[in-house]
């Protein structure tokens, strides 16, 4: 069975209501395509799981669907806050929203302890801060060695890792280029990776400054172009930084929220359809 698959059609088969799912991407490579595709199979009770949530994971939590979110920085980047998270968190506006906040230290811990198959990550981080007071999944262990009292963090291994890269070959094998972040660790420690990308190519060119992720990780890819937008993709597209400026003004209030999400998430067919109906928005 071809693990090229159309993206609706992907997301239908790997991701399941109560799905642990990590979309990753560091300023650029945001996998808002697939979030789109989540939004609209209503997907429900999700555990998200991000470094940096930004708007894709706003518009998911503004749409129910989400029960809980592993992360250590949310927010509108160059913007300020993200409205419909800060709406579930202090009035559970759609619903109810559990937090386990970790700086990105922690976070990148418990990713690499979730792709080497350990139970935790270890690290010298959260030494005056308060996070530990607040979440109990950040632990303290001694190291055998030495004595030295450290930080701990349980290993996350997301049920679905979802991320977009510019290429993949024609067995799978995916290239990505440019700020990796997080990408890497989170692919290798799901059970589960999906990858969109801006283009399927016979072969892949020299991994320079860029990491390969073979196939045999990999469970589905889908050809979307665009699929960062209105993030960017090194070498294809830049940031539309209006996007980010508009979204505080759309996400502010629900009503506006909902008739956006309505208008151009919810009744667009694919992420094509969503691209085409703002520019024909912004004619």
């Amino acid at each position: 069975m071809s693990m090229l698959l159309p993206l609706a059609e992907a997301i239908e088969r790997h991701v399941a209501d109560g799905a642990s799912v990590a979309l990753e991407g560091f300023t650029h490579l945001i996998p808002f395509a697939a979030g789109h595709e989540i939004i609209r199979q209503r997907r429900r009770d999700l555990h998200l799981i991000r470094m940096t949530p930004d708007i894709i994971y706003d518009q998911l939590i503004g749409m129910g669907c989400a029960r809980k979110l592993t992360f250590s920085w949310g927010g509108n980047p160059g913007v300020g806050s993200l409205h419909r998270l800060r709406d579930a968190v202090e009035h559970q506006w759609p619903q109810p929203l559990e937090l386990d906040e970790h700086s990105h230290a922690g976070m990148a811990a418990a990713f690499c302890a979730g792709a080497a198959r350990l139970p935790f990550g270890m690290l010298r981080g959260y030494a005056g801060t308060d996070l530990p007071a607040h979440n109990p999944n950040i632990r303290r262990v001694q190291c055998p060695f030495t004595g030295e009292m450290l930080a701990a963090v349980p290993a996350l291994n997301p049920d679905v890792t979802i991320l977009h890269a510019q290429r993949a070959d024609r067995a799978g094998n995916v290239a990505i280029d440019g700020i990796v972040g997080a990408a890497r660790e989170a692919a290798l420690a799901a059970k589960t990776l999906i990858v969109t990308v801006e283009e399927i190519v016979d072969a892949l060119p020299p991994a320079m400054n860029a990491i390969v992720l073979p196939h045999w990780v990999v469970s589905a890819v889908a050809a979307c172009p665009g699929g960062a937008y209105p993030s960017y993709a090194h070498g294809h597209y830049v940031r539309d930084n209006a996007f980010y400026r508009q979204w505080d003004a759309i996400a502010r209030e629900r009503s506006s929220f909902l008739a956006w999400m309505e208008q151009h998430v919810l009744g667009t067919r694919d992420h094509r359809a969503f691209l085409a109906g703002l520019q024909q928005e912004a004619a």
